[in-house]
């Protein structure tokens, strides 16, 4: 899983520093001309995109704006984004077509769904949803507060853009506490089981010991050339933030959601209980799926798929000679203490490394192109741990700072090691890792499009390269392979609780005890993964939408290609383009079927 929504959340202010774009008659200007005026009004998004969403810039290794942390909340904001999208919309229609190239056409068509969907977005009231125990701006934030994610502390600059861009952050914090009064007032609130999952969140940042505050963890890794006059300077400018207004915010915010919030938490589990709900659930289904899919179509997909891959994990439970039934196996599997070797945190991350060595030799053969810039992998920050999945964060779009797989290893005697190959296929190689940074180092595509995501598209291709394993040389133990299916059915079964929750009334446990029945998860894990759902609707049904559809494209291309069939070309075509809603991959992998022959 990687974490754009995060950033995606971020929309900020001063758009009115940007230019002023070209009016383009297509009718009558040659096409050099009309290409020149496309690129530029490409290059004008993006910029003013950076503008609005300065974190996003961060993210991208743009340093421009590090000191910038705009309110989203803020009408003037909300205000700013929607004459964003409106302006760029309006402006896209004046290219037609016939004077676009193949590949400005898809970029269109890109462009098209980025300003509909986030129009839209408009339409629901997320607002009033501003904190989350998974998904939110305040996780987010204590990464960057950490000093080892993608927030710089370099340079004293670095060190007083922070201070400042904490400024933006706790004007957030403030304006979220609102929003939740006022969406306590409409019938807007979180279910009580995920609140109780913030409040330990919100709780860690109200400690007064500055040495043991995330916030003030830059002040103990200064760089060694900073002066003592500096270092001096900024441990006061630090400690009075963090004294004198982090802690004093926390401690408001985890006051107010722990009382007042909290009894008003809502005892139903799913977003359908919420004013417009069904509304907003299906709008949520088109952004993460990027098709017109309904709750009622994915959910049966959903019901198949399980029954198809239940039938594999047989094969394996034979295989391995477990003569009790597949529920009883799945316990076997989660308790088998073989597959818990572990007793420091290290090791899990050396098994991590172990891997990839595994794999190195095969890579060539699937793939021809490879990303330059670096990776690792690292644990999970301790403050977010305990309700963490496993995840990548990208690298920055100069390459000078790696991709990281993130793993949560809240207790290393019970790490259970049994899905680890088809989990370091999917955050990290060729998963996430390859396609986001192939996009990014792309020389080809604009701008905007090297830091766009779409879930179905990015989750899909990780899910897909987990059934890499075997032609990379992994999956040769069967708890391995076993593995693999346990992952693919736990995006299978996504499919039936995410809508089962969302639209069929499912209960929290209702959706837990599903998954305890077909899938050998752990049971905490299962928990955190239901809450997971809960708070971000449709986010989780993206990665079997998406796996399911490459996979398709694939088997096409076997068969009418044959002989021609060249798997390194496939990967190109399918990751050249960048993140794109699933129906423009279709498009173009048949176009390529279709010239190859």
């Amino acid at each position: 899983m990687i974490k754009k929504t995060l950033v995606i959340a971020l929309m900020a202010v001063t758009v009115g520093a940007c230019k002023k774009e070209k009016t383009v008659t297509e009718t009558t200007a040659p096409k050099a001309d009309v290409s020149k005026a496309f690129n530029e009004m490409l290059d004008n998004y993006y910029e003013e995109g950076l503008i609005l969403n300065p974190v996003q810039a961060t993210f991208a290794g743009d340093n421009r704006f590090n000191d910038q942390f705009p309110n989203p909340l803020a009408d003037e904001t909300v205000n700013k984004v929607k004459a964003y999208y409106t302006k760029y919309k309006e402006q896209l229609a004046q290219f037609d077509n016939a004077s676009l190239s193949d590949s400005e056409k898809m970029t269109k068509a890109i462009l098209k769904w980025e300003c509909d969907i986030n129009l839209d977005a408009f339409n629901y009231k997320k607002e009033y949803f501003p904190i989350d125990q998974m998904w939110s701006i305040n996780l987010m934030a204590g990464q960057l507060a950490s000093g080892a994610s993608a927030q710089p502390f370099k340079t004293v600059e670095d060190y007083n853009n922070w201070l400042q861009r904490l400024e933006g952050y706790l004007a957030w914090m403030q304006s979220a506490e609102e929003k939740m009064k006022e969406g306590m007032q409409q019938g807007y609130v979180l279910p009580k089981s995920l609140i109780v999952k913030v409040l330990p969140q919100l709780e860690a940042l109200t400690v007064n010991d500055l040495d043991k505050h995330l916030f003030y963890a830059p002040v103990k890794n200064f760089p060694e050339e900073f002066s003592e006059e500096d270092k001096k300077q900024l441990t006061e400018a630090y400690g009075k933030m963090v004294s004198e207004k982090i802690i004093p915010a926390y401690t408001s915010l985890h006051k107010f959601m722990s009382a007042d919030y909290l009894d008003a938490g809502r005892a139903s589990s799913g977003i359908a209980d919420i004013p417009g709900g069904k509304e907003y659930y299906d709008y949520q289904i088109k952004l993460y799926t990027t098709t017109n899919m309904t709750a009622d179509q994915i959910h049966e997909l959903g019901l198949s798929e399980v029954a198809r891959i239940l039938s594999e994990m047989e094969k394996i439970k034979e295989q391995v000679g477990y003569t009790g039934d597949l529920k009883s196996f799945f316990n076997h599997v989660r308790n088998k203490k073989e597959l818990m070797p572990f007793t420091e945190p290290q090791q899990v991350i050396d098994n991590f490394n172990a891997i990839h060595d595994r794999m190195k030799p095969q890579i060539e053969k699937l793939f021809d192109v490879k990303p330059k810039t670096p990776f690792e992998v690292r644990r999970t920050e301790a403050f977010r741990e305990k309700s963490a999945s496993a995840e990548y964060n990208p690298g920055s779009l100069d390459g000078t700072r790696p991709g990281i797989f993130y793993t949560p290893i809240p207790d290393v005697t019970k790490y259970n090691t049994y899905s680890d190959e088809s989990l370091f296929l999917h955050e990290a190689i060729p998963g996430h890792h390859y396609q986001i940074s192939l996009t990014q180092e792309s020389e080809e595509l604009p701008k905007f499009r090297k830091t766009l995501w779409y879930s179905g598209y990015g989750e899909g291709w990780a899910l897909y390269s987990e059934s890499l394993g075997k032609e990379l040389g992994l999956y040769t133990d069967p708890y391995q392979y076993f593995g693999m299916l346990g992952a693919e059915m736990h995006r299978a079964i996504r499919l039936v609780v995410d809508t089962g929750l969302h639209s069929k009334g499912w209960t929290r446990e209702q959706a837990i005890q599903y998954s305890l029945d077909n899938e050998a998860e752990s049971e905490a894990g299962i928990i955190s993964e239901i809450e997971r759902y809960m708070a971000n609707p449709g986010q989780a049904l993206s990665y079997k939408i998406g796996q399911l559809k490459i996979r398709e494209l694939r088997a096409k291309a076997e068969k009418e290609l044959g002989d021609k069939f060249d798997i390194r070309q496939f990967h190109n075509e399918v990751l050249e383009t960048g993140c794109v809603p699933l129906a423009l991959l279709e498009d173009k992998i048949n176009s390529w079927i279709a010239k190859s022959k």
